[in-house]
């Protein structure tokens, strides 16, 4: 998989019609497809990028004014679509990195810079359950490096206006590590 990409809506009937848009125009793989909080849509998918491209601007056109964000990334971090699936343990951490923002796609898009600009792990991507719509990740590495890759994360969600708060903890508490939402 070259590519991913995500179309976020307001309407849950949308997003299947949405959904079914994006798979009829291109060959991509429907990758998560669910409803999330409050009562939004979200529909991810995989493939070569120009098939990804050409579905998310069918799935832009079919959502309308229902759509609230959208995504493309190329080349995306392999610890990306694990960390969507679950979480991942870790024993002893140095430092703890999280970031929330307003947006299910911008909080994949930020994890991906964030992995991308230095030597950290995701431990987690929260997308949108129990929480209010938002979504937040969360990284571990050594202190520095944990700040620079928040601080990528946090330098694209500033140019959406999308951040709702980003902490660095160094040396956490481990019973504090993985969320039990």
């Amino acid at each position: 998989m070259h590519a991913v990409g995500l179309v976020e809506m307001s309407s849950i009937a949308r997003g299947f019609f949405v959904a079914d848009t994006m798979l009829k125009k291109a060959q991509v793989k429907l990758l998560m497809n669910r409803s999330i909080c409050p009562g939004k849509y979200m529909a991810l998918i995989g493939g070569d990028v120009a098939e990804v491209e050409a579905a998310i601007a069918a799935g832009e056109k079919a959502a309308d004014e229902y759509t609230i964000d959208t995504m493309i990334i190329r080349n995306l971090h392999s610890e990306i679509l694990p960390a969507l699936s679950g979480t991942n343990e870790f024993h002893k951490v140095d430092a703890l990195g999280i970031v929330e923002t307003f947006s299910v796609a911008t909080t994949i898009e930020a994890a991906d810079a964030s992995l991308k600009a230095a030597n950290v792990k995701i431990i987690q991507i929260h997308l949108a359950m129990a929480i209010g719509g938002k979504a937040y990740y969360s990284i571990a590495g050594d202190v520095a490096a944990v700040e620079a890759a928040v601080d990528a994360g946090v330098h694209y969600i500033k140019n959406k206006g999308l951040l709702v708060e980003k902490v660095v903890i160094p040396h956490p508490r481990q019973e504090i590590i993985l969320d039990k939402i």
